[in-house]
């Protein structure tokens, strides 16, 4: 009843972006969003919400003279609103997007111009759906964690991985030494921390050269293949691309490598110009910048869940998810846990919509099968990947140590995902090569269902991390 009295209340352009008996949302025509929405001013929930779609559409503050049949056609439509919990259902018409499977597009419309509107004093997009028909114009991950993987021959397991410490400073000769430790010591995957580029202190191609000497070493004594994630972040698409070439001709065996962009600060132009130019190397997608739209305090922005889904859709191979509560990070098992699930699923279940990442009907046979031997934890999207986008791989990093990793696999719920632990592996009391150890004998004792206290009976490095960690939570 509310709601019918707040709809009279709409003026004669603010009705063209309202659609309360939209007949089927799902039938393919629509990208469908979920909003937070507090109006600002005089405007109810109603005005403000068709305010809003206007504004994410076709639409501006008047109707205009230019308007045509078919650019109406294109409006997007509030179809729900839930007064008491301030939600808004919104539907775009897909068509609306540069049909290039151009992900920097969309957010321009449904988290570009509409996040600024004096109109409103709250507006978090909380949730998407893609609907098939729209994934058949994105690329989706190409390398992705199943690859990495078999790369490693790491299949029973989180990958283990560390961000070197300190983030800055180390020379080019320092940093490599760093890699090698951990390398030895029997971590997996190490990267670039978010800020490394080109320094003074540390060139770019001397880190690039002697990263791959520290490997070879690493790999030559443990016979064991390891991984390392460069930051390929530029200023300019030139400096990227040549970063990106720099490491392909450096000599690292593919697989070897993966490239890191910050995609929130570089841009979706390059991400997914990384994912075309590279689609047989892992691109690892670092959020830095993120918490300004998506802590659950911030009003204005969008969810760890969107960014996730849209970083699946662009083709990240993996993006950073949150430690869920457990690390230093803010974030909470709801929010990190279903933006993992989601993007590594062929179906998961979001805060308001299931996506099914299908490009076949979800009916289907083969799509149902897909479904179900995804849920078993079979490998699904390998030789079959024009049936839908292909997984993209938690990656999480934020406070972590050894005695944090089963805690964290419990409130994940399983084991894929890369972690990489910074000061976890290097605050070690021995140093990085005793870090790794650490975190290898935590994950040893994960695998034997053995408390991590017990098994450090017989465990020096696991031991002491026990003690150091369990001594700097108490202080």
């Amino acid at each position: 009843m509310i709601q019918e009295e707040l709809s009279k209340t709409l003026n004669p352009k603010q009705v063209q972006y309202m659609r309360m008996d939209l007949p089927d949302p799902r039938n393919g025509e629509y990208l469908l969003a979920v909003f937070h929405l507090i109006p600002s001013g005089e405007l109810n929930i109603m005005q403000a919400a068709a305010e809003v779609a206007a504004e994410s559409s076709t639409g501006t503050n008047f109707a205009v003279k230019t308007e045509t049949p078919f650019s109406r056609v294109m409006n997007a439509l509030v179809y729900k609103v839930d007064i008491e919990k301030n939600l808004v259902w919104i539907a775009y018409p897909w068509r609306l997007f540069d049909r290039n499977g151009n992900v920097q597009n969309i957010m321009t419309y449904i988290a570009g111009n509409a996040l600024g509107m004096k109109e409103i004093k709250a507006l978090k997009l909380l949730d998407i759906w893609f609907p098939p028909s729209m994934l058949e114009q994105y690329d989706g991950p190409s390398y992705t964690l199943d690859d990495m993987r078999t790369y490693l021959n790491v299949h029973d397991r989180p990958i283990l991985g560390t961000i070197i410490k300190p983030k800055m400073g180390l020379t080019s000769s320092e940093y490599a030494e760093v890699c090698y430790d951990f390398w030895v010591g029997g971590g997996d995957f190490v990267k670039n921390d978010e800020p490394q580029a080109d320094q003074d202190f540390c060139p770019y191609d001397k880190m690039v050269k002697y990263v791959k000497m520290a490997m070879d070493k690493a790999v030559k004594e443990t016979g064991k293949k390891k991984v390392h994630s460069f930051n390929v972040s530029s200023a300019d698409f030139d400096t990227m691309i040549e970063r990106c070439e720099m490491i392909r001709e450096a000599g690292f065996e593919p697989g070897s490598y993966a490239f890191l962009i910050d995609g929130i600060t570089a841009g979706w132009m390059a991400v997914q110009t990384l994912r075309r130019r590279y689609p047989d190397v892992f691109l690892h997608f670092h959020r830095a910048g993120h918490g300004g739209f998506t802590r659950p305090e911030n009003p204005i922005g969008f969810s760890v869940l969107v960014l996730s889904k849209f970083a699946r859709l662009a083709g990240a191979s993996g993006i950073h998810t949150g430690t869920a509560g457990v690390g230093k990070m803010a974030g909470s098992p709801e929010e990190d846990v279903t933006a993992a699930r989601n993007i590594l699923k062929v179906e998961g279940k979001g805060h308001f919509f299931t996506q099914n990442w299908g490009r076949i009907p979800p009916q289907d046979d083969d799509a149902i099968k897909m479904v179900e031997m995804d849920d078993a934890h079979h490998v699904v999207l390998e030789d079959d990947s024009w049936r839908g986008l292909k997984k993209c791989c938690p990656i999480i990093s934020g406070g972590l140590n050894p005695t944090l990793l089963e805690p964290f696999i419990d409130v994940m719920g399983g084991i894929d995902f890369i972690t990489t632990m910074g000061a976890g592996c290097h605050a070690h009391p021995r140093g990085t090569r005793a870090g790794a150890m650490a975190l290898v004998q935590a994950c040893e004792a994960y695998k034997n269902k053995i408390d991590i206290a017990d098994y450090a009976k017989d465990h020096r490095e696991l031991a002491e991390a026990i003690e150091f960690f369990s001594k700097k939570k108490k202080k």
